[in-house]
């Protein structure tokens, strides 16, 4: 990521804004979170006690400042990237949650029937639903997470569903698709071989181990050996992508009025999401605390903020949440969201 920068001048916007000129643009920022719709001078008069004239002229000081742009279609104002950097690190203050957001995210953590791992995923996906943004669950190397047993459990004659436990006691699992000429006994003697060779290896070299340890003898033990190899070979390059990565909400995008008119940007943004080693990159560069990245700033795309943190579990496991939506996004909220599930990551 890039380090977010901000002219000097403006870095020491405390003496730089009046009072009445912060709070304006307090006022517009958040209206525009709100509403996607250019703010005009007349729709402030009132909150800010004074003519449309004067509130016309500290607009236009604003936007000198660099801090507001004005559009092409409308008269009135929106944020510049500048204009919400300036407004994340001097005005905003993170936002108390609801009673409503704190219980559906206490249930998560108080379900015991869930490892961290799954609780996680899943506060995420309803923080996703609840800001209607895209939530990244990116884990570290997956070299941490060791196979602890390899189960099979049949679903049809032509189906299974692999489940892989780890020592972390992170669950996956997968349906794989097999010929009805492999028997149960042949699928039996494939676990047994695999859970023999693999049992302690790490998530992400299971399938070297696989290619250069399993793929050689399993012909000994196991007739229709090709087929039940190739898909155990997949589920398992499946887990190790999957461990690392995963994503609530991509096509929310679809719904973001300031994408509604721009079919190319969405499919591109959505584009992106599909993109694993794009994705995977966001963890990159990290420091202490909940990131920022607005605009420019960030190396996803320029038209989206992202805000991230990492955070460390009992057993010293490391990962990193993440919500990117766009650049109006709801940063009070979002921060005080992200800060709930990391200290609840860490009790």
């Amino acid at each position: 990521m890039k380090e977010h920068t901000i002219t000097k001048s403006i870095k020491e916007g405390d003496d730089m804004l009046t009072s009445r000129q912060s709070k304006l643009l307090k006022l517009i920022v958040e209206d525009y979170i709100k509403t996607a719709k250019p703010i005009s001078s007349k729709s402030l008069c009132k909150s800010l006690n004074c003519s449309s004239a004067t509130i016309r002229n500290e607009m236009g000081y604003l936007e000198e400042l660099g801090l507001l742009e004005k559009t092409h279609t409308s008269s009135g104002r929106i944020p510049s990237e500048k204009g919400y950097r300036y407004y994340v690190d001097h005005i905003m203050k993170p936002k108390e949650l609801s009673g409503d957001d704190v219980l559906k995210l206490q249930q998560i953590f108080k379900n015991h029937s869930l490892v961290l791992s799954d609780a996680i995923k899943q506060s995420m996906e309803i923080v996703s639903e609840l800001t209607n943004y895209t939530a990244i669950v990116l884990g570290k190397s997956s070299k941490d997470n060791r196979v602890s047993k390899v189960e099979v459990v049949p679903l049809e004659p032509t189906k299974l569903l692999a489940i892989v436990i780890t020592d972390k006691g992170h669950v996956e699992h997968k349906a794989m698709m097999l010929p009805e000429t492999i028997s149960k006994e042949e699928v039996t003697k494939t676990v047994e071989l695999i859970n023999k060779l693999i049992v302690g290896t790490p998530i992400d070299e299971v399938s070297a181990k696989l290619e250069f340890e399993v793929k050689p003898i399993i012909g000994k033990y196991v007739t229709q050996h090709e087929a039940l190899y190739n898909a155990f070979y997949q589920a398992f390059s499946d887990f190790a992508q999957e461990s690392k990565m995963q994503m609530a909400g991509a096509s929310k995008f679809i719904s973001l009025p300031e994408f509604s008119d721009d079919t190319e940007k969405i499919r591109e943004i959505l584009s992106k999401f599909e993109d694993k080693d794009l994705i995977q990159s966001i963890e990159k560069n990290e420091e202490d605390g909940i990131n920022i990245y607005i605009g420019s700033e960030n190396e996803f795309d320029q038209n989206v903020t992202i805000i991230k943190t990492n955070y460390e579990t009992d057993d010293g496991e490391e990962g990193t949440i993440a919500l990117i939506g766009p650049k109006r996004m709801e940063y009070d909220r979002v921060i005080g969201l992200l800060d709930f599930i990391k200290k609840h990551i860490g009790e």
